[in-house]
């Protein structure tokens, strides 16, 4: 099952709000740009509460990150500027994320072009 995955060591949000950079104690490195994260969101809203009611999220490519809010020792939760809140990132979430990023990105991208979504709003 899941491993349990230290907490990171610094979460750091670029300047122009659109990048969300996880620094983990071993030093490495996962950078994920807002759209990324919004549209990959953890929440029910975004994943449903089966795959059945899992939504694809379009129209996202210009948010941005408005607040990160910790969340105990486990997670933290990524206000954006669109108002979507709801999503606890974990840090085995963002792990994962992390190590599976292209794939996780490609998978979107198939998704909207299959449904003629758009990732401009």
């Amino acid at each position: 099952m899941n491993a349990k995955v230290e907490a990171p060591s610094e979460l750091k949000v670029s300047k122009d709000r659109r990048t969300l950079t996880v620094v983990w104690a071993d030093g490495a490195r996962d950078a994920f740009s807002a759209e990324m994260l919004r549209v990959l969101s953890p929440s029910a809203e975004v994943r449903g509460h089966s795959e059945a009611e899992r939504k694809t999220v379009a129209g996202k490519i210009d948010v941005t990150i408005r607040d990160l809010q910790p969340v105990g020792h486990y997670a933290v939760r990524i206000v954006f500027a669109d108002g979507h809140d709801t999503g606890l990132y974990s840090w085995s979430y963002l792990s994962e994320l992390g190590r599976d990023k292209d794939a996780r990105w490609q998978g979107y991208l198939d998704e909207l072009r299959a449904k003629g979504l758009r990732r401009e709003a």
